[in-house]
Formats: C-alpha cells, structure tokens, sequence
C-alpha cells in the first residue's frame, strides 16, 4: 500500500540536485474535507511529541482524528510505515523551503546566507516535527531508518556543495569540507533545543548572528546580494 504522504522526484533547475515532492493527490476525511495528510499529520506530531512513538498506539490517533481506528488502515500499513511516512514529509518540507529559496541564487556567499536562514526558520517554527525527526529515528525499522538517513544526507549535501563551491571560488577557508558541514548543521540545528518566542533573542536577529558564526568558521565576510537580506516567516 502507498503511505499517506505521496512523494515524486524532481530536480532544482539551479544545481541539478534531485530529491522528493509531494505530490498532492490527497483524500479527505471527515465533515470539514481536511485532507487526510494533514488531519493525520498534525495528530501524529501532537501524539508523539506528547507520548513518544512507543506509547502512542493507532487507537490514540484515530480518537484524536474522530475516525474508528479500522478506518486508519485505509491510508497506511502499519504504525511504523505511518511514522516513516511522517518523518520523510518532515524532510521534505525543509528540503521543499530550501531548494525554493535557493532557486535562482548563484553566488556561494548567498547561498550559504539563504541555508543558515531557511533552516533556522524551519527549526524555530516547527520545533515539535524537528524534535520527533530526530528522536524517533531510532524507532523505525533498518530499512525505513536508511531511507530516511539517506534523505538527510541529500540535504546535508546541499550545504556540502555550497562550502566546496565558496572554497573553488576563494570565498571560504576550509580544511575539511565533511567536518566544517556536520559542525555548521550542529550549531544550527542545536537552535531548536534553547529557542523561546519569549527569550530575548527574535528570529531575524538569531538568524543573523548564526549567519556571522559560520561565516566565520569558513574564515571569510559576509556578502550580501541585494534583496537578500534576512526574510522571516511568522508561523501558519
């Protein structure tokens, strides 16, 4: 059976990196015609941030949703083909906002400055998916825990040619391209364990500050295309 969540390739016309869209073809459950990605979605995050994925059983999802739990089998296999499906929406919604705001973007400076800010905004605004994206690894099964490591790897690969295009270019230092990668994406990523609406931090000055920090671990200047300046998304 097909997961809830549909997927079909494509490619970024600006570096040729093919990766994974939703496809959109989605049914609809309940009197409100939500579609069933997202009422499950949504409940699936709620349940598992809450719960964890252990404790969470399909009779809690679909009591959650307003469905018998049966009904659940129209959309998916099993509880763990539903919680891989969810995990690979989570990536390709960040890979999705990324490769958009990458588009049309040549400039390594730039594209580096559009990474730092897209996944930031990604981990401040949706911290309960990020959380569950990364904890619940650990409970999918070998096969479902390759697929979803190997679209992970794509998108660290993103920053991996960003850095190595600003190195060629002379625009960044860099020893080692693998290590200063997996040292960029932790100190970013790591915004999502601290950050608080409520701190005295907002997003667009964190972002900015993530920005000048790893820039200067790749040892060079900021450099700011017009238009490019920080842009923010309020939460939907």
């Amino acid at each position: 059976m097909v997961g809830i969540f549909q997927f079909k390739p494509y490619t970024c016309p600006s570096k040729g990196w093919v990766g994974l869209r939703t496809d959109g073809q989605l049914r609809t459950i309940g009197s409100k015609g939500e579609t069933t990605e997202r009422v499950l979605r949504e409940a699936g995050v709620r349940l598992i941030a809450r719960h964890g994925f252990e404790a969470m059983s399909l009779r809690m999802l679909a009591k959650e949703v307003g469905v018998q739990a049966g009904s659940l089998y129209n959309y998916f296999d099993n509880k763990q083909d539903f919680l891989f499906d969810l995990l690979a929406s989570i990536i390709r919604d960040l890979v999705d906002e990324l490769l958009e705001k990458l588009a049309g973007i040549e400039d390594p400076r730039d594209r580096l400055r559009a990474f730092v800010q897209e996944h930031i905004n990604f981990h401040t605004l949706r911290k309960e998916e990020v959380f569950i994206g990364n904890m619940e690894l650990r409970s999918l099964s070998p096969a479902h825990h390759r697929e979803i490591r190997s679209m992970r790897d794509d998108y660290e690969k993103v920053l991996e040619d960003i850095i190595r295009d600003g190195v060629e270019a002379g625009y960044f230092k860099c020893a080692d391209i693998g290590t200063a990668k997996l040292a960029i994406l932790a100190m970013l990523t790591g915004v999502s364990t601290w950050y608080r609406p409520s701190g005295r931090h907002t997003i667009v000055t964190l972002i900015e500050q993530y920005v000048e920090f790893t820039f200067g671990l790749l040892h060079a200047q900021d450099h700011v295309q017009e238009g490019s300046r920080v842009s923010h998304r309020e939460p939907s």
